[in-house]
């Protein structure tokens, strides 16, 4: 992983959906697409994609797990962007409870299995 500065790190959030998917993966930890559809109501198609710039930017990892692929932070991350997104995150408390209430009512989500770094 390359070193992440501060104008990549903004360039790669600098989109309203990119900003939302982060900043729910880093509150919930890890999510698969489906969840990540539900909670912000939006196509697979667009999530995709901007799931793909994300990764691209070093932000996210994927794994696959049967048939669902789950997304969190790249481990390692320095920890001013840690705190960048815990202050995101806070800031945008309106919008990220809605999208983790709608993630909340969402039946039948994948099982999770412990990951480790």
């Amino acid at each position: 992983m390359s070193a992440l500065s501060p104008v990549q790190l903004f360039k790669c959030l600098g989109d309203e959906t990119r900003l939302a998917l982060t900043l729910l993966i880093h509150t919930e930890g890890e999510l698969c697409v489906c969840e990540m559809t539900y909670a912000l109501q939006e196509s697979q198609p667009k999530v995709s994609r901007h799931l793909a710039q994300l990764r691209s930017c070093d932000l996210l990892q994927d794994r696959r797990h049967g048939q669902w692929v789950h997304y969190r932070l790249m481990p390692g991350l320095p920890s001013w962007v840690l705190a960048t997104l815990d202050e995101a995150t806070a800031s945008a408390s309106s919008l990220m409870d809605e999208a983790r209430d709608r993630l909340a009512a969402m039946g039948n989500r994948p099982a999770r299995q412990t990951v480790h770094c």
